[in-house]
């Protein structure tokens, strides 16, 4: 049984538990707390759960008895346990009533092909779940999920080493970290040509994040434990004051949550130069902040496009940015591939000087947003779609690019800005096309077309709540 199949077999059992109401993210939190009991026994890593708590004992109850004990196993682990479990399980409830479902899903993950899920990775396992949520549009997860061949990418031309400090200070799941802590791993055949104290580095403490949301986070601690990484991972708000102490890391790779903040509010950091209601111009700034200053440290952000041409702010903190770091790269990103419909985003690398001056002299742009068709569900992205844009990038050698773009080729994707370029754009805008065809970029179908206007729509009224709350207490 390969990984694909048991992972189907697994999602499917939600359809057993739509009579109690579950979402399909309830369903993978659910799915979470059982899972790590079973994969805890395939592992021989049982000893950090209390004895009579374990899967086995789990499993040998029935009816009313098995919700009764699963509810006291959910609280008992929050509460009794220390490390990963404690924090997996804090706070923890189930949302299964009818005790012949919850039964249904422990029978059917005992009976699981474990040989072969072992032999793929159970990480690969508990990814694919992950993935299918967020694949599946009604569970809500997947909005601005990063797909993973982009995840990747980024990766590879960021090329994390050994003994660095990697940080994405708003996680997720985890993707990121554990992309980066693979690509390590390949690198170093394991860890294995590694000394000793810098393979036990790169498990306990080279790969942080930070998450806000308690459920995602919980799939992040068990993403990460399942990919043999320690690192810590955070339950709190990059962009409040719990965010100042995230700060010397070698590599960041992030994509921020997209929107702004609850009722336009403008950030609670009080170490903020440009302090935005702004969510991604905040953790941008967060970010350049956050690096070290040996002039080596890098990030690759996934970020939208109103970070490349808003004003006020965003004009101070782009112009910020390009002194503090050299900005050398960015890619515009085609659409589709973020599942909320409509978001056009692209990834920004770049490099903190070790001044804060002076430190952007070029900036790269590769355009592959232009004539290009409308990726998603039905067209999902492949590694392929980056190979032009890697080989453009000459690993991050500047003196060994050459523009694709020239004037008898105006449709060239890669073109290169000068500094001086940049700053003589209204509001210093990095929103830059210059490609005559844009065929294919809106070419939706209607039912993509559909989404956007639910969207759009529900956009709107969230705005109209918030206004009527602000008159309100205006008024009073």
């Amino acid at each position: 049984m390969t990984t694909q199949e048991i992972v189907s077999k697994l999602w499917n059992l939600c359809n057993v538990l739509r009579d109690d109401g579950i979402t399909y993210h309830q369903y993978v939190t659910e799915l979470t707390y059982i899972l790590f009991l079973k994969m805890a026994k395939e592992t021989g890593a049982e000893s950090q759960i209390p004895e009579g708590y374990r899967w086995d004992v789990l499993k040998a109850k029935s009816g009313v008895e098995l919700k009764k004990f699963y509810k006291e196993l959910l609280n008992h682990l929050g509460e009794n346990c220390t490390g990963r479990v404690r924090e997996i399980y804090q706070g923890s409830a189930t949302n299964i009533d009818e005790p012949k479902n919850l039964e249904k899903i422990i029978t059917t993950i005992d009976g699981l092909d474990w040989f072969s899920a072992r032999e793929e990775g159970l990480g690969n396992l508990y990814e694919g779940l992950l993935e299918k949520n967020a694949n599946e549009k009604k569970s809500g997860a997947g909005q601005y999920f990063t797909p993973r061949v982009l995840i990747d990418v980024m990766t590879r031309l960021v090329k994390p080493q050994p003994g660095e400090r990697c940080n994405d200070p708003a996680c997720g799941t985890f993707g990121f970290m554990i992309s980066a802590s693979q690509y390590v791993r390949e690198n170093t055949d394991d860890f294995f040509e590694l000394d000793a104290d810098t393979a036990r580095f790169e498990r306990e403490e080279a790969f942080s994040g930070c998450e806000l949301v308690h459920d995602t986070h919980r799939l992040a601690l068990m993403n990460a434990m399942l990919h043999d990484i320690e690192g810590e991972i955070k339950l709190a708000d990059t962009l409040s004051n719990a965010g100042k102490e995230m700060k010397g890391y070698d590599v960041v790779l992030t994509n921020p949550p997209f929107g702004t903040k609850k009722g336009g509010e403008r950030a609670t950091r009080d170490d903020f130069t440009f302090p935005t209601s702004n969510k991604q111009l905040n953790f941008l700034q967060h970010i350049y902040r956050s690096l070290n200053t040996d002039g080596k440290a890098r990030a690759a952000v996934v970020l939208p496009d109103n970070v490349l041409f808003a004003d006020g702010d965003g004009e101070r903190i782009r112009k910020d940015l390009m002194e503090k770091c050299n900005l050398h790269t960015i890619l515009r990103l085609p659409t589709g591939i973020f599942y909320a419909q409509g978001v056009k985003t692209n990834v920004l690398f770049f490099t903190r000087g070790k001044t804060d001056k002076d430190n952007t002299k070029e900036v790269w742009i590769y355009d592959l947003r232009n004539d290009m068709p409308s990726f998603g569900k039905t067209n999902p992205l492949k590694k392929e779609d980056f190979d032009d844009f890697v080989a453009c990038y000459a690993d991050g050698d500047l003196s060994a690019r050459k523009e694709t773009y020239s004037e008898e080729n105006p449709n060239g994707r890669w073109r290169k800005f000068t500094y001086e370029e940049i700053l003589a754009r209204d509001k210093t805008s990095l929103d830059i096309t210059w490609m005559k065809s844009d065929t294919g970029a809106d070419d939706y179908t209607l039912a993509e077309l559909l989404e956007q206007i639910k969207e759009k729509s529900a956009n709107i009224s969230k705005a109209v709540n918030e206004l009527e709350v602000l008159i309100g207490e205006v008024e009073e």
